[in-house]
């Protein structure tokens, strides 16, 4: 249920609210407007006898039933756009960050070569898999926790904040150590377990739709995560399974404004897991930011041809370098602009 502060409560009257929720079993959230402050009661379906109960404090306007069954990931909760702050920039309210990199960390001479000139071209994030569940067990399934030891020290040398993949909920505290931000890649994305293990990290949760699920699945997968009281979360669309095999999976261009017309929370696109071929990586990037995404994760690769995992949709050098160029002119028309240009290092 949503609590609506009366106007002019303070720290003292929120407190005592927030008291109050706890002390029925239920998880507080609190949401502060310019005029109004929320408090989002999270737990089982509430009685009418309990909402008549919050409803006869002093300091409350009204009680909301939230007829979401995702409640922390629901606009009624958190009525203004999350915006998620990194280093680099933020992602959330307007903000556009890109998160760019090869699809798995295959040396350090590759791995920094692709940190350093999607830096210069213009992304805020390195990205990188360490780990890598492949549909095969006989392909390449990255370096494990050297792939991590790499990462890192791309960081140091970039300052660019690392997202990569975390498969199994007994990595999680692994992959945290090295990580700024943790994947949780389309086959996972109901691993409850892992979900909840991640959100228990404490570190930003990057969260992929899984191939056949729905919004309202998809979005009850990420509560898994906010559950655990973190609320760091950023929902990608990186295409559905349908009958069309043109593409590698369907990007679900849609999901963009229906998300952000459900939830608060970042949404992202993955327009190289969509197409599956680098001549359409391009073209989905930028339909995803036209439609309102947050933000972008491209795969590309240094020498893409030699790319031990997914090399047929991994941008070269001069491809990301163009596609973010092109981002650039999009952008300003859509009233929004990327986070931040960094300079070289």
């Amino acid at each position: 249920m949503l609590i609506i502060l009366k106007r002019g409560s303070g720290n003292k009257e929120i407190e005592q609210v927030v008291q109050e929720v706890q002390a029925v079993g239920y998880r507080a959230h609190v949401s502060e407007g310019e005029h109004t402050t929320l408090v989002g009661a999270i737990g089982k379906g509430p009685t009418p006898e309990l909402i008549e109960h919050f409803r006869a404090l002093e300091s409350v306007q009204d009680v909301i039933p939230i007829s979401k069954p995702y409640k922390l990931a629901s606009l009624e909760v958190c009525p203004k756009p999350t915006v998620l702050r990194f280093p680099t920039g933020a992602t959330g309210g307007g903000e556009v960050m890109v998160a760019a990199g090869p699809c798995g960390v295959e040396s350090l001479e590759q791995t920094l070569s692709a940190a350093h000139y999607v830096r210069r071209h213009g992304a805020q994030m390195l990205r990188g898999g360490a780990f890598k569940p492949r549909t095969s067990p006989y392909s390449f399934q990255g370096l494990g926790q050297a792939g991590l030891e790499i990462l890192a020290q791309a960081r140091q040398e970039t300052g660019l904040p690392i997202v990569t993949e975390v498969v199994a909920p007994e990595q999680v505290d692994l992959v945290a150590a090295y990580a700024d931000v943790l994947q949780i890649g389309a086959r996972n994305a109901q691993n409850f377990a892992l979900l909840q293990a991640a959100g228990q990290s404490g570190r930003a949760v990057m969260l992929k739709r899984g191939m056949s699920m729905t919004l309202e699945e998809f979005l009850m997968s990420a509560e898994y995560v906010l559950a655990q009281g973190n609320m760091k979360v950023i929902l990608v669309e990186r295409g559905i399974r349908t009958f069309e095999k043109s593409t590698r999976f369907t990007l679900d261009v849609s999901a963009v404004p229906v998300l952000k017309s459900l939830t608060h929370l970042p949404v992202w696109i993955d327009p190289s897991h969509a197409a599956g071929r680098r001549d359409w990586v391009s073209a989905l990037a930028l339909a995803g930011l036209a439609a309102g995404a947050d933000g972008l994760i491209v795969e590309t690769h240094p020498e893409p041809e030699k790319a031990l995992s997914d090399a047929a949709q991994q941008l070269t050098e001069a491809q990301f370098a163009e596609l973010m160029q092109r981002i650039r002119a999009l952008l300003p028309a859509l009233g929004r602009q990327l986070t931040r240009e960094l300079e070289p290092v």
